[in-house]
């Protein structure tokens, strides 16, 4: 399972990498053939081959391309939870130092009492603390959300 999914994401991280594969991927006006051969070329180049490969090829045979990276991330997520990890994503203004990072994973850990795979986002746009998004669970400590807070309390003061 380990290795087709380490497959999978590397498959995954080329099609983000390459704007012609993606271009294969979605498009719609290459044929089958066309798209299996192209595949095949990329698949041998790049050393992905087993079910991973069988299963790509697959995909491209049944004309299904333009869904494979939500059925990779789907694989992805199910072997998260076949080995007890559950994701998390933290969006921070700046990037997390390493120490910063590894202090709120230890907290995240004790908190779901699970191994957790974090995600980091960077967006300015909340200008400080962070959000937190893992599982249905959501905690939002931004500055942005804080100062809305404040002006909606404000505004009808």
């Amino acid at each position: 399972m380990d290795a087709v999914g380490a497959d999978l994401q590397r498959f995954a991280g080329l099609i983000s990498e390459s704007a012609d594969l993606a271009l294969l991927i979605k498009n719609p006006v290459f044929s089958a053939e066309e798209q299996v051969g192209a595949l095949k070329a990329v698949l041998a180049k790049t050393g992905i081959s087993g079910l991973a490969a069988n299963f790509i090829l697959l995909v491209a045979e049944k004309r299904r391309l333009f869904a494979l990276s939500g059925m990779i991330a789907g694989y992805q997520a199910l072997l998260a939870e076949a080995k007890g990890i559950i994701s998390a994503e933290v969006t921070v203004a700046a990037p997390l130092s390493g120490k910063n990072r590894a202090v709120l994973l230890a907290a995240l850990e004790a908190q779901s009492k699970k191994s957790v795979a974090l995600s980091e986002r960077v967006d300015p746009a909340i200008i400080g603390g962070l959000v937190v998004k893992m599982g249905s669970r959501m905690i939002d400590a931004s500055l942005r959300t804080k100062l809305n807070a404040m002006k909606f309390v404000m505004k009808h003061a």
